[in-house]
């Protein structure tokens, strides 16, 4: 191959979409208005771990405090819904963050950005099914479970111990509710979501009217006296120290790691661009609204849990039907089942709804099959629904989810980290009509680092593509380095934390260097605020998160992705739409060229000759 097709081939990887590409049009019904949105964001990040994950965390890692924890994870969600959020006003269209990347960082990022989304839509939409099945199965006395354990029993390594045939159906049932219209799936949702609501809210106010506040401030004595008779003494250290942060702010900290990915979900809400009423206000609302009420909903139901009993005798498993039990409520443990099973529901449809949509985005760019781009008469993306749904019922048939809940995680961390590098790159993009750059070609110097010019150019935007890249290399040294010398870090060896200051240096240098460049002048709906420092402190915190999954999950990722990118090029890369609208552009460009020298040579030849 002659460098002139590598050439053209590592440009075609990079090929970037237009925000408006000429000849696309959406199908989509525009019926879905603010209200359906938060109720979409809500019900899709407030699933089920409200009524279970506040129990574990409080009881193991974070005791009392796991309200600082929850406080620490919102904060540090809202940095990447503000990025989403931003995107979803600029880019009011089909795909969440496919299409981000699509715009900006060019197609082979985008592809890979939207294959890492499938696959957690559906992981999740499977793992989600099973724990619907098996809620329902604990209120029926293991019916289920005995029934097909001892008739279909499956004894192989990888799969789950029997076909759970209940979660397939199940989201078979809502593939096709999806199927029908997204306006009928939202009033669906809507009604699960208010359940679910008025459940966590009763939660929260019997808390406090039966809690002690007390409860927080438990001295370490008082745990040894009540287990100095039941267990050894190392056993007893398990608990933590008593009071506000039994495990230190370190366990705080380690339990906001944990309640993190208590509020992925709401990128589900920019997935329906398409079929919002008025995407550039409704897309931004609905994130940061619904991260809101996620956020009140976790700190008051984790406050009551830890104020209603000790936190060193809560239940890991069923934390609120314990603790019910333990302040006298027992008969409220069934409207806790009832809840968490609306919660289960909503947090399934949030995962099913954005799956298709981001099916039928790569599709209709021709990344991935043609026919997945169908809409229907409804103008719903039918054949990508009811594929997607296959899918997924066919995980929850037949796979134990539990070993690949974490490629979940990746998918969606490596998602958010890109739309935040993509806001960076975004907002210091050269203006379309500065077209001076090109005319007067810059070169690189120091001086014009620190001091650039006071309008973007092509060189500004570059230095800034650049340093986040160097962003992102950093990020991942920092995050390794802190994983292996815990231990170090701990015990404040002068090494490790002067490794660890010279990296958080060179990152506020960068943060510094970033902010003295000229930002875009156009402008959007809703624009991320306190750039660069949000978009860099959102990238750090989810490359951390990403380096904490074991050896084992990277290679079932590596695995999924080489899959991936054999489709892509295979057949993505060959019907890419954009492909195509480049080609014609070229082959226009040269037709008029063409016609304008045919025009010009007969005008040269009635000037006849000279004499």
């Amino acid at each position: 191959m002659s460098g002139a097709k590598i050439l053209l081939f590592l440009q075609g990887l990079s090929r970037r979409k237009p925000l408006e590409p000429e000849g696309e049009v959406s199908n989509f019904r525009r019926c879905l208005t603010t209200l359906d949105l938060v109720a979409l964001g809500v019900g899709s990040t407030l699933g089920a771990g409200v009524y279970v994950l506040s129990g574990e965390v409080a009881r193991t890692v974070a005791g009392p405090s796991i309200i600082i924890s929850f406080l620490v994870a919102a904060i540090a969600s809202i940095f990447a819904g503000l990025c989403y959020a931003e995107f979803g006003a600029r880019v009011p269209k089909t795909g969440s963050a496919y299409l981000y990347s699509y715009v900006t960082v060019g197609e082979i990022w985008a592809f890979i950005t939207g294959w890492n989304l499938l696959l957690s839509y559906v992981i999740g939409t499977s793992s989600v099914a099973r724990a619907w099945s098996g809620t329902f199965d604990d209120l029926i006395g293991n019916a289920i479970a005995n029934s097909l354990g001892k008739q279909a029993a499956i004894d192989l390594p990888g799969l789950a111990p029997y076909p759970d045939f209940f979660a397939a159906g199940l989201i078979m049932l809502l593939a096709g509710v999806l199927a029908f219209g997204v306006k009928e799936s939202a009033i669906v949702n809507k009604v699960f979501t208010a359940v679910n609501i008025v459940v966590l809210l009763f939660i929260v106010i019997a808390g406090f009217i039966k809690g002690d506040i007390k409860n927080w401030y438990i001295s370490g004595d008082a745990i040894l006296n009540e287990y100095e008779n039941q267990m050894s003494l190392n056993e007893t250290t398990s608990y933590g120290n008593g009071g506000f942060f039994p495990f230190g702010f370190e366990g705080t900290l380690a339990g906001a790691a944990t309640c993190f990915y208590a509020f992925v979900g709401f990128d589900c809400i920019a997935t329906t661009g398409e079929e919002v009423q008025n995407p550039q206000k409704s897309i931004p609302v609905g994130i940061v609204a619904s991260l809101l009420i996620c956020f009140l909903a976790y700190f008051g139901v984790s406050a009551a849990l830890t104020l209603m009993m000790p936190y060193y005798l809560l239940s890991v498993h069923s934390p609120l039907p314990v603790a019910f039990t333990y302040i006298g409520w027992g008969p409220a443990k069934y409207a806790v089942a009832v809840g968490s099973l609306c919660a289960l529901s909503t947090s399934l449809l949030g995962s099913m709804l954005p799956m298709p949509r981001v099916l039928f985005a790569m599709a209709r760019d021709g990344l991935l099959f043609k026919p997945l781009s169908k809409i229907s008469d409804k103008q719903s993306p039918v054949i990508a629904t009811l594929t997607s749904g296959v899918v997924a019922a066919i995980m929850a048939l037949l796979f134990d989810l539990k070993a690949l809940v974490d490629l979940m995680s990746i998918g969606t961390l490596f998602a958010y980290t890109l739309v935040a590098i993509c806001i960076l790159i975004l907002r210091y993009q050269a203006d379309l009509c500065e077209d001076s750059s090109y005319s007067n070609p810059e070169s690189f110097t120091m001086i014009r680092v620190i001091h650039p010019p006071s309008q973007p150019t092509a060189l500004t935007s570059k230095n800034v593509s650049v340093l986040t890249v160097f962003t992102i290399f950093l990020a991942v040294i920092l995050s390794l380095f802190i994983t292996q010398a815990v231990d170090s870090l701990q015990a404040l060896e002068w090494w490790s934390l002067l490794c660890v200051t010279v990296i958080l240096l060179m990152l506020v240098l960068i943060i510094i260097i970033i902010w003295r460049q000229p930002q875009s002048t156009t402008k959007a709906a809703f624009m991320v605020p306190f750039l660069p420092v949000l978009p860099i402190f959102s990238t750090v915190v989810n490359v951390y998160l990403m380096v904490q999954l074991g050896p084992s999950t990277w290679v079932r990722y590596a695995v999924w992705m080489a899959v991936g990118l054999l489709i892509y090029f295979c057949y993505g890369i060959q019907h890419s739409v954009q492909k195509q609208r480049l080609q014609n552009a070229a082959v226009n460009t040269e037709s008029i060229c063409m016609n304008t020298e045919q025009n010009v040579e007969p005008e040269e030849d009635l000037s006849g000759p000279e004499i």
